[in-house]
């Protein structure tokens, strides 16, 4: 009797990136005690830094949250086998725009405000998404090179914005030039769980994220943007528009980061504002989120977990710097770890699944051999 061969499918999902994440943080022990520093203290500051308190765990959940955007709307792309890496700039323009609605209408009641703002950042990400998408289906433009490019131009026209038209009047009135806008009014303000920092955009990323699920497996769109991110050929074959998908796959995963920008603007900072760079407003979430979802192993409930931790290393690096005295950057460089080992155990999932899997029988082979067993 011939044995099914083993589904690893699970393990890979599951076990797989979890190894390598304990990988990274194995070798990350080796550089703290070459820096000097104990890495069961060191570990200990951050955990306790991300975990110990109430406010310290919904620190975390905000600094989860644009992670948690940006990963799931890199599922998306992914799933479709497009590159989508601008969400930096797709958070900053949301962001901006979501700035526009709160300076604009400013007498605007709670309930119109909060979801006029939250529609901004969508549109805005889609529109700065779909233009990635355009060029590379209509162009044949590298989407590697348009969405880091795009990335610089949305944080450009950020920092003309915020040094003229809508700069904060005060800082003028001051002779005071800081790139910043005025406070947005406290009505477009998410719901937050006083006395902490936690507010309701990490609740919307939750059902954001079962939403993208329901939407990849169990839909007919969903089904024919992971067909054509399987084999683009085949779907063409099968009537399937795969330029139309590659757009929208790029037009939604944009939406999700732009809104990603409007939560974090109308949860934490309530401004916008500048240091010159896009990263100066996202604290690089637009590249974080893409090793949350990542590691998460490109599903959107997946990217729920990941999220969380790398909102936690983030979150406890200023922990670790306090107590061990170590360069909160070293968190940087831990995070690039376990991307490299994520990345790592993706390829070793993918040539496990070639050995394992059996190769599928040509339909003239089995129509062969059912010939001859008729003879």
């Amino acid at each position: 009797m011939k044995m099914k061969p083993l589904d690893l499918s699970r393990f890979n999902a599951i076990i797989v990136p979890a190894i390598a994440g304990a990988l990274g943080l194995l070798v990350g022990a080796v550089m703290l005690l070459v820096l000097g520093a104990n890495p069961l203290d060191a570990y200990a500051a951050m955990v306790q830094g991300a975990f110990g308190s109430p406010n310290a765990f919904a620190d975390t959940l905000v600094k989860a949250s644009p992670l948690l955007f940006v990963g799931i709307g890199t599922c998306i792309a992914f799933r479709c086998n497009v590159i989508n890496i601008g969400g930096e700039g797709q958070i900053v323009i949301g962001a901006l725009l979501a700035t526009a609605v709160g300076l604009t209408f400013q007498e605007a009641p709670s309930w119109l405000l909060v979801p006029g703002g939250l529609l901004a950042g969508f549109i805005g990400g889609a529109v700065w998404g779909g233009i990635a998408g355009v060029l590379k289906t209509r162009f044949r433009v590298n989407e590697v090179l348009s969405t880091i490019m795009l990335n610089s131009i949305a944080g450009y026209i950020m920092t003309f914005f915020l040094n003229g038209p809508i700069m904060d009047p005060t800082t003028l009135d001051n002779a005071i030039r800081i790139p910043q806008t005025q406070r947005l009014p406290v009505a477009s303000d998410l719901w937050r769980w006083i006395p902490t920092r936690f507010h309701g955009g990490f609740v919307l990323g939750l059902g954001l994220a079962v939403l993208v699920y329901i939407l990849l497996w169990r839909t007919t769109m969903g089904y024919r943007i992971r067909a054509v991110g399987f084999n683009p050929r085949a779907s063409r074959y099968a009537g399937i528009s795969v330029s139309r998908y590659q757009l929208l796959a790029f037009v939604l995963s944009g939406a999700l980061a732009g809104l990603g920008g409007a939560v974090e603007l109308m949860g934490v900072t309530h401004r916008l504002f500048s240091d010159g760079s896009a990263s100066g407003f996202t604290g690089s979430a637009g590249f974080n989120g893409i090793i949350a979802a990542l590691f998460g192993g490109l599903h959107p409930i997946g990217t729920i977990p990941a999220s969380i931790l790398f909102g936690a290393l983030l979150v406890g690096a200023n922990q670790l710097q306090r107590t061990i005295q170590v360069p909160s950057a070293f968190v940087i460089t831990l995070d690039g770890l376990i991307v490299v080992f994520v990345v790592a155990s993706q390829i070793w999932s993918k040539r496990t699944r070639r050995v394992t899997e059996e190769p599928a029988r040509p339909v003239g082979v089995t129509a062969l051999q059912k010939t001859e067993a008729a003879k």
